[in-house]
């Protein structure tokens, strides 16, 4: 990807694309409480704390670099997303936010909670 797609993923408010995530994984027959469970694991936040990320409509960038603690765990999640190999993403940030993508897709595809949380 380039910079300039970089650049528009990461400014991109979190908050337009949460409900994406939350919709996906209910067409799934999975909940609103997996996601955020998902979301809490990779990044430390609260639940209060993810709330108050949403409702700020902070950017993907803001979201991440506030994160209380990015799950050291988080580069365990390997396989690709988007036709791309996580493991391979260079950019911190991008990488950050393609295992967020993955892990929901690990989700709505009905992998279990302690799989996904590795």
């Amino acid at each position: 990807m380039n910079n300039k797609s970089n650049n528009r993923v990461f400014a991109m408010k979190f908050a337009d694309v949460y409900p994406l995530y939350v919709q996906k994984a209910e067409r799934k027959n999975r909940t609103q409480a997996e996601v955020d469970q998902t979301i809490r694991w990779l990044t430390g936040y609260s639940q209060a704390g993810l709330r108050r990320q949403i409702e700020r409509e902070n950017s993907f960038e803001t979201f991440f670099a506030q994160a209380p603690a990015m799950n050291p765990k988080r580069s365990l999640i390997k396989g690709t997303i988007c036709g791309v190999r996580v493991e391979e993403i260079e950019h911190p940030l991008m990488r950050n936010i393609r295992y967020l993508d993955k892990l929901i897709d690990e989700l709505a595809k009905g992998k279990a909670m302690e799989k996904i949380l590795r």
